[in-house]
C-alpha cells in the first residue's frame, strides 16, 4: 500500500469513526422522561396523556421521549407528587385533590355542589389555576394541565332514596372531601385506590363508593354492585406536573413544545371527560345497574352537607380559599352580564 493509498484510507476510517460520533451523540441528546399515572390503560386520562406524549415527541423530533407508566406500575399514587419533586421521575399524574393535607386549596374541586356541572368547573378551574399553580412553584414543581373526571355519584347494592340509606355503610373515599361527605353522611369512609375497587367489594372491604361513572365503568361495576346515582357531586381534577429542574434543562424550543402540548391536552381533556361521562352512563346502563337521580328528599340533605362543607373549606383554606372563592363568584358574576 502507499502512503497516499494509506493516507486516503486513514482518512475514510477517521471519517466513518466521526460518522459514528457525531450519530452516538444526537441520539444521547434526546432526553427520556419517566411519568407514572395511577390510571389504567383504558382510562381516558391515561389515554390523553398518552397522545400528550406523542404530541411532545413529534413536535420535538423525538429529543423529548416521554413514556407512560400506567395503573401504578412505577410509583404508586400517593408517592407521585413527591416522586416528581425529588427528580426520581421528572413528571406525573396525580389526582389533585390527594394533595388537601398539604393545602386544603388543592381540594376546592371537590366541594360538594360549589361547581357541579362542566361551565362551572372550568370556570373555577380559571379562578383557581393561578393560585394553585404558585403553591406547587414553591416546591419546584409546574403545572401543565388538569382535567376533571365525569361528575361524581354514589354506588351501591340497593337504591339510596334518603341520606339515612347511607348510615354504616364502609364506603370507599379517594379524598378528603369523600371521606368528610362519608362521615357526614354518617356512613364509614375507607381508602381504597382504584385498581383495587372491584377486590374491595368482593371482600367486604366497602359497600358502597362516591366516584365517576368512568371509575364504574373502568371497573366493571356491574360485577360487585346494582345501583349508580348520578348525584353530580363535584368534579375532581387530575393534574399533570413536571419537575422544574427537568423542564428548566430543555431547550427554549422544547420547553415551548411541552407547554404547547399541554394546552392541547387540556382542552382535548375536557372534551373526553364531557364524551365519557355520556359514554360511561350508558356503558352502566347497558351492564345491567340501575342509574337514578337523586329524590328531593337526598338531593336536600345532600345540598345541605355541601355548604357546610363550602364554609369548612373556606375556613381551612384561608386568605388564598376566600380569594379563589371571590375569583370564582366574580367570574360567574360576569358572566351573566
Amino acid at each position: 500500500m502507499t502512503a497516499k493509498t494509506f493516507a486516503n484510507a486513514s482518512l475514510a476510517s477517521l471519517g466513518v469513526a466521526t460518522l459514528g460520533l457525531t450519530l452516538a451523540s444526537s441520539a444521547q441528546a434526546a432526553t427520556e422522561w419517566d411519568m407514572p399515572t395511577p390510571y389504567g390503560d383504558r382510562t381516558f386520562h391515561t389515554v390523553n396523556i398518552r397522545e400528550f406524549a406523542d404530541d411532545v415527541r413529534d413536535a420535538t423530533d423525538g429529543e423529548l421521549d416521554i413514556t407512560v407508566h400506567s395503573n401504578g406500575s412505577l410509583i404508586d399514587h400517593a408517592e407521585i407528587k413527591n416522586s416528581v419533586r425529588r427528580g426520581i421521575v421528572p413528571a406525573g399524574e396525580l389526582i389533585m385533590s390527594r394533595l388537601a393535607n398539604e393545602n386544603p386549596i388543592f381540594e376546592v374541586d371537590s366541594v360538594p355542589y360549589l361547581a357541579a356541572n362542566y361551565e362551572d368547573a372550568w370556570t373555577l378551574w380559571e379562578a383557581s389555576r393561578e393560585i394553585i399553580g404558585e403553591e406547587l412553584e414553591k416546591q419546584g414543581l409546574r403545572l401543565l394541565f388538569a382535567v376533571p373526571w365525569p361528575p361524581q355519584g354514589i354506588y351501591t347494592q340497593s337504591e339510596v332514596e334518603k341520606i339515612e340509606d347511607l348510615r354504616n355503610l364502609k364506603m370507599r373515599a379517594y379524598n378528603t372531601s369523600s371521606e368528610r361527605l362519608a362521615s357526614l353522611a354518617n356512613a364509614v369512609p375507607t381508602q381504597i385506590e382504584v385498581p383495587d375497587i372491584p377486590t374491595a367489594f368482593s371482600t367486604g372491604r366497602v359497600d358502597a363508593m362516591v366516584t365517576s361513572p368512568a371509575t364504574g365503568a373502568d371497573t366493571k361495576a356491574w360485577d360487585y354492585l346494582s345501583h349508580f346515582n348520578h348525584a353530580q357531586l363535584w368534579l375532581p381534577k387530575n393534574m399533570v406536573i413536571v419537575s422544574e429542574r427537568a423542564f428548566s434543562r430543555l431547550d427554549e424550543a422544547t420547553q415551548q413544545a411541552v407547554l404547547e402540548a399541554a394546552k392541547t391536552a387540556e382542552q382535548r381533556g375536557w372534551d373526553m371527560s364531557r364524551q365519557e361521562t355520556q359514554d360511561a352512563l350508558a356503558t352502566l346502563k347497558e351492564n345491567g345497574i340501575t342509574v337514578t337521580e337523586p329524590t328531593p328528599e337526598l338531593a336536600k340533605a345532600l345540598q345541605n352537607i355541601g355548604s357546610m362543607m363550602t364554609e369548612e373549606w373556606v375556613d381551612r383554606a384561608g386568605p388564598q380559599g376566600m380569594q379563589i372563592l371571590q375569583n370564582y363568584r366574580d367570574a360567574k358574576e360576569s358572566g351573566k352580564e
